[in-house]
C-alpha cells in the first residue's frame, strides 16, 4: 500500500514531491510556447509548420494518459511515476539539442509521452497516501494549485531564459529541476500494493484507443485549417468511430481492460466527467482567443500578454485550497455548481472587450473565471478518488485527465470555428447598413478596414457570450453529482 502509519509524518513531503513533478511538466508547456518565435527563426520554418510542435505534443499526451494510468494500477504508481519522470528528463535534453523541425517534433513526442504519466499517477499517489477524506481534499487542493503556479512562473522564468540563454535553455533547465524531483520521488514515495509484474496488459485496447484518439485530436486540432468536411477531416471522423467501436468491443471482453467500462455505470463518475468536460471546453476554447485579441487589437507583445495571465494564476492559487477546505462542510455538487457559475460569469465579462479596453478589462474576467474554476477542482478530483476502488484510482484519474485534454481540443475547435463564422456573417451584416460618401481609393480602403475591424470585435464578443452562457447554464448539471452517503462530515467510498 502507500504510506502506512510509520510514514505518516512524510505525507506532506510526498505532496511536495508530486507538486515538483506536476509544476515542472506544466511549466515546460508554458515556456515552450514563449520559445516558438525563436525556434521558427532558427529552423527557418513557417508558423503553420511550427504548429505541429504543439499538435504532436497534444496527440501523444492524450494517447498515453490512459496507458500510464492503467500501468500504475498494474505494476505500481511509484514505478510508473519514476519511469515517466526519467523519460521526461531525457526528452527535455534531446529537445534542447534538436537540430531541425523533425527532430524537435520527435523529442517533444517523447516529452509528451513522459509528461502524460504525471497526472494519473500523481493523483493516485496522493489518494493512496492521504486516506483521511479531509486531508486528501486539502492535499488535492494544494496540488491543483501547482497548475496555476506554473502559469504564473512560466512568463517570469521563460522570458529571461530565452532572452539571455536562447530557446534551448527552456528545455535544458528541466535537467537540474528534474533530477531534484526524481531524487525526492525515490526517497519519499512508497510503492503501492500493485507492485507485481504486469499481468495481461491490454495492449490491443491501448492500440485501438490510441488510434481513435489520434484521429479525434488530429481533426480537432487541424479541422479548421483543413475544412471540417474535407477529405482528411472525414478520414479522421471515420478513424475515430471505427477504432472507437473496436476499442469498446474489446474492452467489454477483457477482464484487464485499459479503461474499465464499469466506471461509466457509476452515475457520480459520469456526471463529474460531464461537468469537467464542459468547464474545460468553454474555458480552454474561449481563453485561447484572449492572447490573439490582446496582440491583434490592443497592441500588446507576447511578454506583455503573458503578464495579463499572472493574476489569473494567482486567483487559482487562492481558490484551489479554499475549495479543498469546503469538502465535508458543503455538499460537493453545490460547490461545483457555484464554481462553474462563477467561471461562467468571468467568461461572460469578456464580451465587453473592445479595442479601447484597458489591461484590467482582461485581467478581471480572467481572475473571476480562474477563481471560479479553481475552487471546484479539488471537489471533482476528490469525488473521483472517493468513489472508485483504491486499486483503480490511477485508471479513473487518467480518464478524467483524458476528458480534460479532449475537452480543451474540442473547445478550441468549436470556438475557433464560431469566431470565423461570426466574423463572416458580421461583415455581411455591417456592409449591408454601411455607406461610403467618397470615391477616393484611400477612403475606400479605410472603409473596408473599419468594417472588418468591427466585424472581428463583434465576433469575439459573441463567442464570449456563448461561452459564458454555456458555462452558467451548464453549472446546474452538477446538481446530479450525488455522492452516495455524502454528509457534512465525510464522504464514504462506495
Amino acid at each position: 500500500m502507500a504510506l502506512d502509519n510509520t510514514h505518516k509524518n512524510w505525507k506532506w513531503l510526498v505532496l511536495f514531491t508530486v507538486i515538483v513533478g506536476t509544476f515542472l511538466g506544466r511549466l515546460d508547456q508554458t515556456i515552450v510556447n514563449l520559445a516558438l518565435p525563436k525556434i521558427i527563426t532558427d529552423f527557418h520554418i513557417t508558423v503553420s509548420a511550427a504548429g505541429w510542435i504543439a499538435t504532436a505534443y497534444i496527440l501523444a499526451n492524450a494517447i498515453f494518459v490512459p496507458i500510464w494510468g492503467k500501468l500504475g494500477d498494474t505494476i505500481g504508481q511509484k514505478r510508473v511515476y519514476i519511469a515517466g519522470f526519467s523519460l521526461f528528463i531525457l526528452g527535455s535534453i534531446l529537445a534542447g539539442l534538436s537540430w531541425n523541425l523533425d527532430s524537435m517534433i520527435s523529442f517533444r513526442i517523447i516529452q509528451a509521452i513522459a509528461g502524460s504519466a504525471d497526472y494519473p499517477t500523481a493523483m493516485a499517489i496522493l489518494a493512496l497516501t492521504f486516506r483521511d477524506n479531509k486531508e486528501r481534499a486539502q492535499a488535492l487542493g494544494i496540488w491543483s494549485s501547482s497548475f496555476a503556479a506554473a502559469a504564473v512562473f512560466g512568463p517570469l522564468i521563460g522570458g529571461p531564459l530565452i532572452d539571455n540563454f536562447g530557446w534551448r535553455s527552456v528545455f535544458l533547465v528541466n535537467l537540474p529541476v528534474g533530477v531534484f524531483g526524481l531524487i525526492l520521488a525515490l526517497i519519499f514515495i512508497a510503492e503501492s500494493d500493485k507492485s507485481s509484474k504486469i499481468v495481461n496488459f491490454d495492449w490491443w485496447g491501448a492500440l485501438t484507443l490510441g488510434a481513435s484518439l489520434t484521429a479525434l485530436v488530429l481533426v480537432l486540432d487541424q479541422g479548421l485549417t483543413w475544412g471540417w468536411l474535407s477529405f482528411y477531416s472525414i478520414l479522421c471522423y471515420f478513424g475515430t468511430v471505427f477504432f472507437g467501436v473496436i476499442f469498446v468491443w474489446l474492452e467489454k471482453k477483457n477482464q484487464h481492460a485499459i479503461v474499465d467500462l464499469k466506471f461509466f455505470k457509476r452515475k457520480v463518475f459520469v456526471n463529474v466527467l460531464a461537468n469537467n468536460f464542459l468547464i474545460f471546453m468553454v474555458m480552454m476554447g474561449s481563453v485561447f482567443l484572449i492572447p490573439i485579441f490582446a496582440q491583434t487589437f490592443l497592441g500588446y507583445d507576447a511578454t506583455q500578454t503573458g503578464y495579463l495571465f499572472m493574476p489569473m494564476a494567482f486567483a487559482m492559487l487562492l481558490a484551489a485550497p479554499f475549495g479543498g477546505r469546503l469538502i465535508g462542510k458543503i455538499q460537493s455538487r453545490y460547490v461545483i455548481i457555484a464554481s462553474t457559475f462563477v467561471a461562467g460569469i468571468g467568461l461572460y465579462l469578456f464580451s465587453y472587450l473592445d479595442p479601447r479596453s484597458s489591461a484590467m478589462a482582461i485581467i478581471i474576467p480572467l481572475a473571476v473565471m480562474a477563481f471560479g474554476m479553481g475552487f471546484g477542482m479539488a471537489q471533482r478530483t476528490n469525488i473521483i478518488a472517493s468513489t472508485v476502488p483504491h486499486e483503480e484510482i490511477g485508471a479513473a484519474s487518467s480518464v478524467l485527465a483524458l476528458a480534460r485534454n479532449i475537452a480543451g481540443a474540442f473547445g478550441i475547435a468549436v470556438f475557433g470555428t464560431l469566431l470565423q463564422n461570426y466574423e463572416g456573417s458580421n461583415i455581411l451584416e455591417i456592409t449591408k447598413y454601411s455607406t461610403l460618401h467618397s470615391q477616393s481609393t484611400q477612403a475606400f480602403q479605410q472603409f473596408i478596414g473599419l468594417i472588418i475591424l468591427k466585424a472581428q470585435v463583434m465576433a469575439y464578443d459573441k463567442v464570449f457570450v456563448v461561452a459564458g452562457i454555456l458555462a452558467i447554464l451548464g453549472s446546474f448539471t452538477a446538481y446530479w453529482i450525488k455522492v452516495p452517503h455524502e454528509s457534512r462530515e465525510k464522504v464514504h467510498v462506495e
